[in-house]
């Protein structure tokens, strides 16, 4: 034993001797994984989805925004395996991301996967938006030059911004692009994803496949109060189960992210802390869970696997889309999926017209006006379906918006403002962690302000003219 502990030490002291903190050291190893876990992932969809610099994406992506320790991650791109290994120093086994197309990355907890490497949806083969027609049918996009002019203020927009899209009356009316991003560029969503998660709920809700009332959801809850659970229950966020969002340690979050091979099972596994119903509490565990149960209406794994571009992004004209599988062949509907600007813009303007595109309604009738009604249980902040209401802000002195306005919004700074009653969605994208202080809220009230008079912001019977 003591000599265990004066090994210990000389490792320690040559640790610092060499420069490397001593909480480094003494980080607990599955945070050190959680770190590899999260490198790997983001430069290996960077770079083969984006097709961004993979030191670049280190660089800017990882190591600047995160956790100290990212400090010390490296790298390993293979692109003939198309594939992404992370190592922080020697203090943990090397993590893994590997890339299928169609599919985008998948990071490899056990190093195996079990999605088949063979699946390849192109399903967009040669299909691009064409140049004479205008958004979203086309690449044709209306100039506003006063919303313009705020959109590309630096205080408007934020640090870290890479895209800013205005959308109104169905057209795209002002646009901007960081340094070295386009409109062709895919960008991460974070948990905007969880929105296009309750929108292919709706699609399996339209074809008959699954009920909002459904209980009885998993036979392993059968014996037990999750039973009670419904569907309606997980897409609210007041499921009652157990779980820890907290991104700043090793969570429930960041362990299923990372260190998880089969996220569905890993939430589905934690107990009831609340009666089902009664109880708001933010989960991306919930909408991984809730992917993998619209996937199991499937007879097919691969007919769920194509479900989404050939239901929803082909539909909307999505050709970017790339929503992201666990190992084990869930889609994690919590956080993963890659879109350009204009195309998150598409999907902002599918829920403007309440599930309908081109004349045709992709979503039961009234299915966005419930995603968007408050939930008691949250004290109004969170709709029924996946998507954050007005109420949800903290600070009662921050700009006013209408107050229909519901949003999506993701880990780093990523939002997406919609507002029925003026026919108007901004995107805004970017790497901006919560510690800059930054909020879109000024930028929107003054796109808001400068569209409309005061007398327009009040609620008004939501626009159904078609894109």
């Amino acid at each position: 034993m003591i000599r265990k502990a004066l090994f210990g030490l000389a490792l320690l002291v040559a640790a610092l001797a060499l420069g490397v903190p001593a909480w480094l050291y003494l980080a607990p190893p599955e945070l050190l994984r959680i770190g590899d876990g999260y490198a790997a992932k983001i430069v290996c969809s960077n770079v083969f989805i984006a097709g961004r610099d993979p030191d670049e994406v280190l660089a800017l992506d990882v190591q600047a925004p995160g956790h100290p320790l990212l400090r010390f991650v490296s790298v390993a791109v293979d692109r003939e395996q198309r594939s992404v290994a992370a190592h922080i120093f020697g203090f943990a086994a090397p993590a893994e991301a590997v890339y299928r197309e169609g599919l985008g990355c998948t990071s490899l907890p056990d190093g195996t996967v079990a999605v088949a490497p063979r699946y390849s949806p192109n399903y967009f083969s040669g299909l691009r938006p064409p140049a004479d027609k205008p958004w979203p049918e086309g690449t044709t996009t209306a100039g506003n030059a006063a919303i313009q002019d705020i959109i590309v203020k630096p205080e408007m927009q934020g640090p870290g911004m890479r895209a800013i899209i205005v959308v109104k009356d169905g057209r795209i009316i002002a646009e901007t692009y960081g340094k070295g991003f386009t409109r062709e560029t895919p960008l991460l969503g974070w948990s905007m994803t969880k929105t296009v998660t309750a929108a292919l709920v709706g699609r399996r809700i339209a074809e008959g496949a699954m009920t909002l009332e459904s209980r009885d959801l998993l036979p392993s809850w059968s014996t037990d109060g999750r039973s009670a659970i419904t569907l309606a229950d997980l897409m609210a966020m007041q499921s009652g189960l157990t779980f820890n969002e907290d991104y700043g340690s090793v969570a429930d979050v960041t362990r299923m992210l990372y260190l998880e091979s089969d996220m569905a099972a890993f939430t589905a596994s934690k107990p009831l802390e609340h009666p089902p119903g009664t109880h708001f509490s933010y989960s991306s565990g919930t909408t991984t869970l809730i992917s993998r149960l619209w996937m199991d209406s499937f007879e097919s794994e691969d007919e769920a696997l194509a479900y989404p571009r050939r239901a929803l992004f082909r539909p909307l004209g999505m050709t970017s889309a790339v929503l992201e599988p666990d190992a084990r062949g869930t889609f994690v509907g919590s956080s993963y999926m890659y879109a350009t600007a204009r195309d998150w813009a598409r999907f902002a303007l599918f829920l403007l017209r309440d599930g309908n595109w081109q004349g045709r309604p992709l979503l039961p009738e009234g299915f966005v006006a419930y995603m968007r009604k408050p939930t008691e249980a949250s004290g109004g902040r969170y709709g029924h379906g996946q998507v954050w209401t007005e109420a949800a802000v903290p600070d009662p002195g921050a700009p006013a918006l209408p107050p229909e306005t519901f949003w999506m919004r993701g880990h780093d700074g990523q939002s997406i403002m919609i507002s029925p009653t003026l026919d108007l969605a901004v995107i805004r994208l970017g790497l901006t962690p919560s510690s800059t202080g930054y909020s879109p809220r000024d930028m929107n009230a003054r796109i808001v302000s400068a569209l409309a008079p005061p007398a327009e912001t009040q609620p008004a019977e939501t626009k159904q003219a078609q894109p």
